[in-house]
């Protein structure tokens, strides 16, 4: 039996799909966004944004809502808690949909092919400014939340969301 030539064509097979990671993704509305990232921009969800602060020991409003009996939050804190993450809802919700939005009149540009230097420099640079403005958004609300909690709690989020005992604690703000 000669199995080399089965072998060498499914070698072909796997390498010409390891070469097209995109295959499929033509078929998007916003080519650049799946469906699951417009979703967490108009929920807006941090999609990830904030890990410069989560994975630093400054945790974010929606984690410790999630975690809030097994850290013990007195009344208090989650009232606080609450109102920092509705505050951030109300922030990133609005920036989530204008980044759709923008990334909607960019896939545009292509699909029509009418998009020039000057109006691809202008749509990536809004874009971007989007971008920067969101990420700081989900930030800021991780930077605040880290002063409700107690320095025990603190070392609690931390074991709670896998990243151990010997987590750095970040100051209190």
């Amino acid at each position: 039996m000669k199995i080399w030539p089965l072998i060498a064509s499914i070698a072909f097979v796997t390498s010409v799909h390891a070469q097209t990671p995109y295959a499929g993704m033509q078929g998007r509305s916003i080519k650049a966004l799946s469906d699951q990232q417009i979703a967490d921009l108009n929920a807006g969800r941090g999609m990830g944004l904030a890990l410069a602060a989560e994975l630093n020991g400054y945790p974010g409003p929606s984690h410790v809502l999630e975690l809030a009996d097994k850290l013990n939050l007195t009344a208090d804190q989650r009232a606080s808690t609450q109102r920092l993450f509705d505050a951030m809802k109300d922030e990133a919700m609005p920036l989530g949909s204008k980044l759709i939005e923008q990334e909607a009149e960019l896939d545009r540009l292509f699909a029509s092919r009418t998009v020039t230097p000057e109006s691809l420099k202008a749509s990536t640079a809004a874009v971007a400014a989007t971008q920067g403005i969101l990420r700081e958004t989900h930030l800021k609300y991780h930077l605040s939340t880290g002063s409700i909690l107690t320095p025990a709690q603190m070392t609690k989020y931390a074991e709670l969301r896998g990243y151990g005992s010997g987590h750095k604690r970040q100051h209190h703000h």
